[in-house]
């Protein structure tokens, strides 16, 4: 496929402190991204993180993939970090060799800050998009609670401080956006959504519930990080508390600092029988988890998208989100689920047990969720948008002004 827009094929630069093989929501996006701007027929080059010290280059997926030498840390195997002054000449270098037309941080941290103060200085087209809260690394940095809201402030001015730099800033949704200019972010930003390529989870779904029409149990599903701030211990606890006549488990994909404390309190619970902890999965085992969901948990805090939430309506599955941050723009109450107080596991539980005791609810509530992202979520109107602001960034003359246009891709 080529560009939907008009106008030469583009030289993009996108960079990523993770990427996979990495296993986040950022390092997701980055990748569909890529590629599918790749498959438009732009040329594609990512910097990101190597998962050790020396660098190298390499074709993945139609994308070239600048990995920078990176060091390993104590706070999370997979937190690797790039010293200041490398990050700045590797960007320096890789710019001056790509020539891009654009650059595109996903971070203000590491080798995205050398990309952001590299591409500044050679006048080259910058675009930045957030999807950084404090909240997701204070379980790693092991910060007290008492000075965790100083902590956060310093953080997001320094956040700031980097982004302002940048000629256009985009976050996933209009909550994010917010989120931003709550904390001094005083330019434009725009809420384009992280994307989700639909039919890659429809049809994996649609499939297995052909051959399974009426199953016996109802499966539970939460897909992410076992870490503090996503509170997995108030859905093991709402799971003890259901009152659904219908056989329920949970199935918890995923790994982190907590799962051992999981398993424990599963067990505390009485519900290990009825508990699985899977881990991390490939591709195939995460398609077919979502294809078995009834319904989809996020009991998370400091989710500014949600990832693993808009795959499960992908796959046609109704969803119990906690009432914060972003996670409300993914729930019409009583349509495809229901949305609690955080924290509230009585009201989570609840939640749960108003979705699946009725199969004719988990069904209506999941179609109603796949049509949810089918109408504000394509992963194919998501490019379409970014290459509006690819182009008007390099031509502003262009008519297709991307403020212009960002409504039915606010999330």
């Amino acid at each position: 496929m080529t560009s939907q827009l008009s106008g030469r094929p583009l030289r993009i630069v996108l960079g990523a402190v993770m990427y996979p093989p990495d296993v986040n929501g950022a390092a997701s996006f980055a990748h569909r991204l890529a590629t599918g701007l790749a498959a438009r027929g732009h040329e594609v080059h990512v910097i990101c993180h190597a998962p050790e010290r020396r660098s190298c280059t390499a074709t993945e997926d139609g994308v070239t993939v600048h990995r920078v030498g990176s060091y390993g840390t104590p706070l999370h195997p997979t937190t690797r970090v790039c010293p200041p002054w490398r990050a700045s000449s590797e960007a320096k270098r890789l710019l001056r060799e790509i020539r891009p037309d654009v650059v595109h941080v996903q971070s203000h941290f590491f080798i995205g800050r050398g990309l952001i103060n590299a591409a500044k200085k050679a006048g080259i087209p910058l675009v930045a998009t957030n999807h950084f809260m404090p909240e997701n690394i204070f379980g790693y940095l092991r910060i007290p609670r008492f000075l965790q809201s100083t902590a956060a402030a310093v953080l997001w001015r320094n956040l700031v401080r980097h982004y302002s730099k940048a000629a256009t800033v985009t976050a996933p949704t209009p909550r994010a956006v917010r989120l931003l200019q709550e904390h001094g972010f005083t330019k434009r930003a725009l809420p384009i959504s992280c994307g989700i390529d639909i039919d890659r989870y429809r049809s994996a779904a649609a499939e297995y519930r052909e051959q399974h029409p009426d199953p016996a149990v109802r499966n539970v599903l939460f897909v992410g990080r076992l870490d503090e701030e996503k509170h997995i211990d108030d859905l093991l606890r709402a799971m003890s508390l259901l009152h659904t006549d219908a056989p329920t488990r949970l199935e918890i994909i995923g790994e982190g600092s907590r799962r051992a404390a999981l398993e424990q309190l599963a067990g505390e619970l009485g519900i290990a029988d009825r508990v699985r902890f899977a881990g991390l999965v490939d591709e195939e085992e995460l398609l077919a988890a979502y294809a078995r969901a009834d319904v989809f948990c996020m009991p998370s805090i400091a989710e500014l998208q949600s990832l693993a939430t808009m795959e499960a309506m992908s796959a046609r599955t109704a969803v119990v989100l906690a009432n914060a941050m972003a996670l409300p723009h993914l729930v019409r109450p009583g349509r495809n689920g229901w949305l609690y107080p955080p924290r509230d596991v009585h009201a989570l539980a609840k939640a749960i047990d108003e979705v699946v005791t009725e199969r004719a609810t988990v069904d209506a509530m999941g179609a109603f969720s796949q049509h949810i992202i089918a109408e504000a979520h394509d992963i194919e109107a998501v490019l379409t948008r970014f290459e509006s602001v690819y182009h008007h960034l390099i031509d502003p003359g262009r008519a297709d002004d991307p403020v212009e246009i960002h409504t039915e891709l606010a999330g």
